[in-house]
């Protein structure tokens, strides 16, 4: 009777070195691979490019693979109490962080005198650099629109940030926060109407040109790998929507936020809201659907805003939309709100969660940020959109630098508050 041998794999890009360790496993006995989850591999990087049913049929029909099982976590130990192994295998090198797990391996295999066997890693190979270059292949943009809703199926929750530059993009793609052994970080970016019109000095009523915004959003998708959400406003004419939606899709854009506001646009964070218009219901399911029927992929987001609250118009009104809006195409809800606290979004999700064709929903935290993220998920939230806090950050620190400068008639009293040169040449590179 053949030895029993476990593999752990993440096997997202297949290459020489899974190819060379599982050969080198198939040696000692019939090998099962443990196959690590989307939602295991989430935990400790980003999320995979290929999903477990995927990465599943590929290792499956590896000669050197007699089963392939899922594994849950990163800990070995259920699979291995299931197992019972003779053999582990698994490359020479384990991380800083991973030097526990190597513990815990060879402990619970010594129950039944197990043996974990160590192979020297391939050299000059490897997972990420493959992925360096996938990236900045025009394949990208492909896989890219799918990460939104892959990040949505793994974790939940979703946090996304504004991005009103390249620059912007690219501290949002590098700043992690350590907390509890984890890194916590933004899944994905913001383009926003607000943030790209005020850059250019010009009012939020769709003053800047769509042809403006897509160059700015090409030089965001270029340096940066997250999901993106676009904020189209009311999305424009029906008749131009779908060709809108194209262009986005070939970009690599995730989703698109169509606000159900007509006529001329006015930013929804004013008190004034007295010329404000909102869309028929009818109107603007006949729009959901036309944008839903253009895209290409079906993990492409369509996201419908409610502007109810902002116009006065109530809950009632609010929860109608949303229903109608979910049966048109509507693949998210985003329900927006200038209360200085959480309360009527609150009172919406708990009832509208209880819809039977209920979607993802949004918040957009700008007026009641004292709300903390555990509190949106426990009210049912998906994704949380901090839409214009970058630019706000980036303002306040241009205005406080121009004036200490006029008031010192030299710059040596700032530079203590700005950031060094070196910190910014690191983004040149």
């Amino acid at each position: 009777m053949k030895k029993k041998v476990y593999v752990c794999l993440a096997a997202d890009i297949l290459h020489e070195g899974h190819v060379n360790i599982l050969k080198k496993a198939s040696k000692h006995g019939d090998v099962t691979v443990g196959l690590m989850t989307d939602n295991a591999i989430g935990k400790y990087k980003k999320i995979p490019f290929l999903n477990y049913h995927q990465r599943e049929v590929v290792v499956k029909n590896l000669s050197m693979v007699k089963k392939v099982i899922p594994q849950y976590t990163m800990d070995f130990r259920p699979n291995l109490r299931l197992l019972k192994p003779d053999y582990v295998v698994h490359g020479d090198i384990w991380k800083p962080a991973l030097k526990k797990l190597r513990k815990e391996v060879v402990e619970q295999l010594k129950k039944w005198s197990g043996k974990l066997i160590e192979y020297p890693y391939t050299k000059n190979i490897s997972s990420s650099s493959i992925k360096e270059n996938i990236i900045n292949s025009p394949l990208f943009n492909v896989s890219r629109v799918s990460m939104l809703k892959r990040l949505l199926s793994v974790k939940g929750f979703v946090r996304i940030i504004e991005a009103h530059s390249p620059l912007a993009g690219l501290i949002i793609e590098n700043t992690k926060y350590k907390k509890n052994k984890n890194d916590k970080e933004y899944d994905g970016m913001w383009s926003s109407s607000l943030t790209e019109s005020l850059m250019r000095g010009k009012p939020d009523n769709q003053s800047v040109e769509l042809s403006t915004r897509i160059t700015a959003l090409n030089e965001l998708l270029d340096i940066t790998t997250k999901p993106i959400i676009f904020d189209a406003d009311n999305g424009g004419r029906i008749e131009h929507l779908s060709y809108r939606i194209n262009t986005l899709e070939r970009q690599g854009v995730s989703a698109i936020v169509i606000e159900d506001k007509i006529g001329l646009k006015k930013n929804s964070l004013f008190k004034n809201q007295k010329n404000a218009q909102q869309d028929s219901i009818k109107n603007f399911c006949k729009k959901l659907k036309v944008a839903a029927k253009s895209k290409n992929s079906k993990d492409f987001f369509i996201v419908a805003r409610i502007e109810s609250f902002i116009l006065g118009k109530g809950l009632q009104d609010a929860l109608k939309r949303a229903k109608a809006y979910s049966n048109s195409g509507a693949d998210a809800i985003l329900i927006h709100s200038k209360e200085n606290n959480p309360k009527e979004i609150f009172k919406f999700s708990k009832i509208y969660k209880k819809f039977n064709n209920h979607k993802h929903l949004i918040a957009v935290p700008s007026s009641y940020s004292k709300t903390l993220e555990k509190d949106l998920i426990k009210n049912g939230f998906n994704i949380v959109i901090y839409a214009n806090h970058m630019l706000r950050a980036s303002y306040l620190s241009m205005k406080k630098l121009a004036l200490d400068i006029l008031k010192n008639s030299r710059s040596f009293e700032s530079e203590k508050k700005i950031s060094k040169i070196s910190d910014l040449l690191k983004y040149s590179k």
